[in-house]
């Protein structure tokens, strides 16, 4: 035969395309030719597809050969065409039967020995394909995470050879039926280890709860990064479905999926001199940031008014609509980025202010400067703004308080966000203007008691609602149906910096 078509899928943003890998075989001078759309390192594939085939033994056709990447307009990049190349050229020539190799899909980019080496987004693919009842045929260091889709037939090859034999049946490849680990949750870090601090840990809880966005305030050292360290292991554990998006974002950046980790949240903790690109995504080829392989878990920005003001300002949309879409002259995609935000920082440039030490000595103008490093709307974005002060040295060494464990406060966030659940189908940070009106309820004295704060602290609509919201995970915390005074109050005076705006105005 002189024409031959082999399925694979290329990769565009969180989805996987269906790439019809069509090879012709004319009279001519000897050609290879790659079209379709492909970048540098798919014409590349020439090279090593011409080497590896000879080096299998097989024999590389004299005449010209063309390789049509279908479709056409759809951009290809990466080195995950060699093998299905290989193959049509192969199939093609008529040195292999193509029987075998009907609704299978191949992966794999091509050593010049013909040995078949890992590509990104293999489970994306793996996720695809198992839609359209597609089996596939990936390197061994993909079939891990292919195997972690149900009812996704998957084969390894770790050679061009093996693929070879399983056409002409002399060995074919044994397909095994993906199936998800079990939902196994490793110990982590334990609340337990933070000493004092029962305001902050109040409203780790909360936020947990209620998946709200959180921001630490505190002299250095007194346990701003290991509240927000333990925060992962608070949170219900993922279902499938999110374990599976999360996983695929690692996919595709080329990042190792830890098995053993399958239903943890992700925590993720860039430096603050990470640019905009690293933190949203982006590049020539866009590829997800921090913030989409924060999704699903948390965002924890240490030293927060060190990130860059332009860094902190792309967080605005994304905090709204739990994904971001990054757009380029030539193609524009979306990203998820459903991530809970923990941040922290000093409450001056030199840490110490307000510290009962009172090492303090940064003027009024420094501190200003300072804090403006983070905008106001950046600001009101944040449910709750939470003092952490210098723990006593006696609460350090006290053996006789115990401090409650991870797994006693994680029972009631389950219980909290079960119930949120099972009311309104989302979590509380979630909900919609119109949404709010049914499920947050507040009694008279707190409907009240939220108005006057909203007149006498100058808060902003967003500020109000996000004020609401907090109270109403308070009051599924506590088993309430209506926000009672004493949550309102509690929700108010998480907001520090708004009182505390108020006071310096």
């Amino acid at each position: 035969m002189a024409m031959a078509t082999v399925l694979s899928r290329a990769q565009h943003g969180m989805e996987a395309p269906q790439v019809r890998v069509e090879v012709d075989i004319g009279n001519g001078l000897p050609a290879f030719t790659i079209v379709g759309l492909p970048e540098a390192v798919v014409k590349e594939s020439k090279d090593r597809v011409r080497a590896a085939i000879a080096n299998c033994n097989f024999e590389m056709p004299a005449g010209r050969i063309t390789v049509n990447l279908s479709p056409a307009d759809l951009p290809k990049e990466g080195g995950r065409f060699d093998l299905p190349i290989a193959v049509g050229i192969l199939l093609a020539s008529g040195q292999l039967p193509d029987t075998q190799l009907q609704r299978c899909e191949l992966y794999g980019e091509l050593s010049l020995s013909g040995e078949v080496q890992p590509v990104k987004g293999a489970l994306l693919s793996a996720l695809a394909a198992a839609r359209v009842d597609h089996s596939l045929i990936v390197p061994p260091a993909n079939a891990a995470e292919a195997q972690l889709v149900t009812r996704c037939r998957v084969a390894v090859a770790t050679h061009l050879l093996e693929v070879a034999a399983h056409a002409t049946q002399a060995s074919p490849l044994n397909f095994q039926l993906g199936e998800p680990l079990p939902d196994v949750i490793p110990p982590g870090l334990d609340l337990s280890d933070v000493r004092g601090q029962h305001q902050a840990r109040r409203a780790l809880e909360i936020a947990a709860a209620g998946q709200h966005s959180l921001l630490f305030v505190g002299p250095p050292g007194t346990g701003k990064t290991m509240l927000a360290q333990r925060l992962p292991g608070l949170l219900p554990p993922m279902s499938e479905a999110e374990a599976l998006e999360v996983a695929a974002v690692r996919s595709i950046c080329g990042a190792s999926i830890r098995l053993n980790e399958w239903r943890v949240r992700p925590f993720r903790s860039p430096h603050h001199t990470a640019s905009a690109v690293a933190l949203v995504g982006g590049g020539a080829m866009p590829r997800p940031g921090e913030i989409s392989l924060a999704h699903n878990g948390v965002l924890f920005l240490d030293e927060l008014p060190e990130f860059g003001r332009h860094v902190l300002e792309v967080l605005r949309e994304p905090l709204e609509n739990g994904c971001i879409t990054v757009s380029r002259a030539a193609q524009q995609l979306e990203f998820p980025a459903s991530f809970q935000l923990i941040a922290a920082m000093n409450p001056c440039p030199c840490g110490h202010l307000g510290d009962a030490q009172g090492r303090c000595r940064c003027s009024v103008e420094r501190v200003e400067k300072y804090r403006a490093r983070i905008s106001g709307p950046v600001l009101d974005r944040l449910d709750m703004h939470v003092e952490v002060p210098r723990v006593a040295a006696s609460a350090l060494y006290d053996n006789d308080v115990e401090c409650e464990s991870t797994a006693a406060v994680a029972a009631r966030v389950r219980c909290a966000r079960a119930l949120q659940i099972e009311r309104q189908g989302k979590a509380n940070s979630k909900l919609g203007n119109r949404e709010m009106k049914e499920h947050c309820r507040a009694g008279r004295s707190a409907a009240a008691m939220l108005e006057r704060a909203t007149t006498a602290l100058g808060l902003s609509a967003r500020a109000h609602h996000r004020i609401l919201r907090v109270a109403r995970t308070i009051a599924d915390l506590a088993g309430t149906s209506e926000i009672d005074e004493l949550q309102m109050g509690e929700a108010i005076a998480l907001r520090r910096f708004d009182r505390n705006a108020k006071a310096a105005g």
